[in-house]
Order: structure tokens, then sequence, then C-alpha cells
């Protein structure tokens, strides 16, 4: 099962539980007055079911997308799902009685009505979860929906754990090649458990990722195996794959890690993104709803500032440049156009300065103010960047960089922002050792992630525009 059709399946079978729960709340309710098409109630209250069940619906899924509800639960515990839905159905449920269920609550009001309605939808929503993954999970035996997987590792790791992922054909795990390291010890001639053209070399391990469609990496290594460790994780720096490693590996990672169980395969995933689910869902409507705010509200000053633009200077109002984004991505990003036309013509890529000559008389101003960045926010909506995070780079700097920077694709594994921590705390990119700098500031942001982290830096910069002090 693909992830749209799992996604898909998941809307629809919660939909279908939000319906009928709803009927059957207002069934229960007003049993005598009660029709599907509508119905006037004895207190002279006008019902549309129809209307009733759309928005509940609406309700249900809001709620369900900001818990994580819809995210990929590859393999993943049934019992713990049901879990969680409870938890997000009995905050609903609350949400509910008091916004728009209050006179339930009033004397006279019976609350065994919400209960039944509790335990309905929860009881449907559950069974709906339930049929999907079953089927999910009867596809996977079959082949279908699997985690296509390279394993990295000593040989005879390497072939335990080859082993070790046929016993649990439900974990949903194909292994589609192994990049064995040796040790002088190693006896060539050992049995191997899979085809020689199922083996590769640890330089190829980047190219293989993106060749064999790669999703996990299963590291099967040592316990005293730091360098062996940190040069897996370099090669797999900015690829859009999960981390996995055997347990006995825990303690060089301590707290980067968060242990996992597929199917009774014990598995530990490495370098998680530390912001839970609901913070996620939350920073994207913050990101949607300021976005929207700024640009509606400030578009008089925006219309001045192209045509002031404009009449000073040759080209275009708005600048389009190309960077590279969250899983190493690239997008067009817009800005307010800061310096001459055609200005790198003669130079090529090269970083902005402080008081670079090549910026126009208008475009000094937009820089001081940050205001440059405001066409960005169309990104923000576009979902290419998010207010808060690590500032994308052109994808010339990005090759450069990455092969002198270490851990400098690690950027990518969250979206970039107009602002980041990197920037509050830093000035402009002169020289590789200031990027480096900033790298680490990233790599810092990434490890705290929180909403509350995000608003720490939205009020430093906002203090940066009015006090003139932007980088």
């Amino acid at each position: 099962m693909s992830r749209k059709v799992e996604f898909a399946a998941l809307i629809f079978t919660d939909i279908i539980a939000a319906a009928v729960s709803c009927i059957v709340y207002l069934q229960i309710r007003f049993p005598d007055d009660f029709s599907l098409l509508g119905f006037s109630t004895t207190q002279g209250q006008i019902i549309y079911p129809l209307y009733a069940i759309v928005g509940l619906s609406l309700f249900w899924i809001i709620m369900l997308l900001i818990a994580g509800m819809y995210r990929e639960r590859h393999a993943e515990s049934r019992i713990d799902e049901i879990v969680s839905l409870a938890k997000v159905v009995t905050v609903g449920v609350l949400i509910l009685v008091f916004s728009i269920f209050i006179d339930i609550l009033e004397p006279g009001g019976s609350l065994s009505i919400i209960a039944i309605y509790w335990i309905s939808f929860l009881g449907l929503i559950s069974t709906g979860r339930i049929v999907v993954r079953s089927v999910q999970k009867a596809l996977i035996l079959r082949g279908f929906g699997t985690h296509r997987t390279l394993v990295v590792g000593w040989r005879d790791q390497v072939d335990r754990l080859y082993q070790d992922v046929a016993k649990y054909p439900a974990a949903g795990i194909q292994i589609v090649g192994a990049v064995r390291l040796s040790q002088q010890d190693d006896q060539l001639n050992s049995d191997l458990t899979t085809g020689d053209e199922d083996l590769y070399a640890i330089e190829q391990l980047p190219d293989l990722i993106d060749d064999l469609h790669v999703r996990d990496v299963l590291i099967a290594l040592g316990s005293q195996d730091h360098t062996e460790l940190s040069e897996v994780l370099q090669l797999c720096d900015g690829k859009n794959v999960t981390l996995k490693i055997v347990p006995d590996f825990y303690s060089v990672i301590g707290g980067m890690a968060r242990t996992e169980h597929i199917y009774g395969l014990p598995l530990i995933e490495v370098l998680p993104i530390p912001m839970p689910a609901w913070e996620q869902s939350t920073k994207r409507v913050i990101d949607i709803i300021v976005a929207l705010a700024i640009l509606i509200t400030g578009l008089p000053l925006w219309i001045g500032i192209i045509i002031a633009v404009k009449s000073t200077s040759d080209g275009e109002a708005i600048y389009r440049q190309q960077r590279v984004g969250r899983k190493g991505r690239t997008f067009m990003m817009y800005k307010f156009r800061t310096m001459h036309d055609n200005a790198e013509a003669d130079t090529g890529p090269v970083w902005a300065t402080k008081d670079d000559p090549r910026y126009t008389t208008v475009g000094r101003w937009l820089r001081k103010t940050r205001l440059d960045e405001i066409p960005q926010l169309i990104n923000v909506l576009r979902g290419d960047m998010s207010l808060v995070g690590p500032r994308p780079e052109r994808p010339y700097f990005v090759e450069k960089l990455k092969g002198t920077i270490p851990l400098y694709n690690r950027r990518h594994r969250v979206k970039p922002g107009i602002t980041g921590w990197a920037q509050v705390m830093w000035h402009y990119d002169s020289s590789v050792e200031d990027v480096q700098q900033k790298v680490k500031f990233d790599l810092y942001y990434i490890e705290k992630m929180s909403l509350r982290m995000d608003l720490k830096i939205l009020f430093r910069t906002l203090r940066s525009v009015i006090s003139g002090g932007g980088h």
C-alpha cells in the first residue's frame, strides 16, 4: 500500500466514523424529531444533520492531523495506535462539549449521551484503523509497500541481521543490498547469505541510496566502532532516509536516538526530529496564518517597494533564485531585488557582505530592515519554507560546503526558514569559517526544535529589525 493510498484510506474511514457517530448522537438526543434531511426540535431549534456531519468530520480530521495520526506508521503496533486515538478522541470530545454541546452540562442534560458519542466514535474510528492496518499488513506480507533497505556493517553482523530480518516479514523491510566493512581477521571465503551482486563498497553508499530508492539504512556495528559510525552518518547526511542501528550501539549515541520494536525486531532510530507531531502541525498553521496576515495587511507597502525598486534600478523587482530545501530538494526562492541587475555576471556566485558595493540605494535599506525577505512568505505558503529554520543556500555553495564542513547536509532535515537561530546569533557569511559557525547554530536549532524556540527566534528577529541590527 503506497503512502498516498494509506492516507486516503485513513481519511475515508475517519470520515465514515465521524458521520455515523454524529447520526447516532442526534438519533439518541432527538429520538422523536430526527430526520437525516433536517428537523425542528421541540425547543424550536432547526438542525440539519448533513451540515453537522460535514462540520464534525472537518473538526476530527484537523484534530487527528494536529495529533500526528496521519503520519506514516510503518509496521507499528495497532494497540499503540488505538491508545493514541483514545487520547485524541477524549480531548476532542471535551472541546466539543464545552463549545457546541454545552447545554448537555445544564440541569436536565444527560452526560450519558456524550459517553455514547465518545464510545461510538472511538469504536468506529478504531475499527477503521484496524481494517486499514490489517490490509496494509497483508500487502506487506505479499511484498507490497515494503521499505527498501540497505544494511551497513561488519561481515558477521550483516549476515546475522539478514537472518533476523528474514524472521519478521511483517516488519516490511526489504533488504536490497549490503555494504560490508572488512576487518583484517575476516575470512574472505566466509559463507554469504546473499549473492555477491548485493554487496557494495562504503564509498558507494550515497549513490546507492538514490539509485536503489532506499528508505531505511540499518547499521550493524559494534559498540566500539565510533569511527565507522561517524563515516556512515556523514555519508548518509542530507539523504532522505531513516537511520536505524542494532541496540548494542545505544551507549554511543545516548539521547540522540529513539528505540522501537517492529514486530519483535529491535531497532534504534538515529537522529529523529525532536518536535512532536502536534507541534509540527501547529508550526505549519502558524506559518500560514502569519504569512497571509503580513502579505495582506502590508500590501500597500509591498507595492510601494516594488515601485521603488523598479524606478531606481534596472531589472525585475522580484528576484528569483534556486535554493536547496528540505531533503535536498531545490526550489525557487523569491526576494525583493537588493542588488544591481546581473550583479554576479563577472564574479560568479559569491556571498553578500554587510557593505556590499553591489547593493542599490533602495536595496541597502531593504537589507537593513530585512524587508527584502518578505516575498519569501509566498514560499512559506507554498510549503517550501517556514518562518523559522536554517537559511536555504544555493546549490553551488551546498556542493562546495558539504565536502568541507562535516554534517553540513543535516541542515536539510528540516524546512529552511526566513529567519533562524544562526541569523540572530551571527553575522553575514563572508568566509567558510562563518558558515561553519552558522552550521553549529543550525544544528543546535534542529536538536532543540520547538514552538517555544521558534517564538524566541521570531522575537529576536523582530527586535533586530526594529533596532536596525539585522544580518
